[in-house]
């Protein structure tokens, strides 16, 4: 190949398709089914949504950063500091733990 600029625009695009895409759509189906666990600052029951794109897109560069999209708890808690967010429950979420619908 006469242009180098071609094999490495190759090797980048077959990294994004076998190394970055898997990954993406992983964590995106992690985390996009509605979950029940218990709310760290009440103590109550909640049943949130992780939202999966922002988790997908910021696995990219390292750890999910992960932030609730919605919660049975708000309005009343809207503001809350979505400490669930660290709960390991959120991390490997059992079968029993998941929610199909609101």
């Amino acid at each position: 190949m006469s242009n180098p600029w071609i094999v490495i625009g190759a090797i980048l695009a077959f990294a994004l398709l076998y190394v970055l895409l898997p990954r993406v759509t992983h964590i995106f189906a992690l985390y996009r089914a509605t979950r029940k666990l218990a709310c760290p600052e009440t103590g109550e029951a909640a049943r949130l949504d992780i939202d999966a794109s922002r988790a997908a897109l910021t696995s990219v560069l390292g750890e999910p950063r992960l932030r609730v999209r919605w919660c049975n708890l708000w309005p009343a808690r809207k503001d809350c500091a979505q400490e669930c967010t660290a709960s390991p429950d959120l991390e490997r979420p059992a079968e029993q733990d998941l929610v199909d619908s609101r």
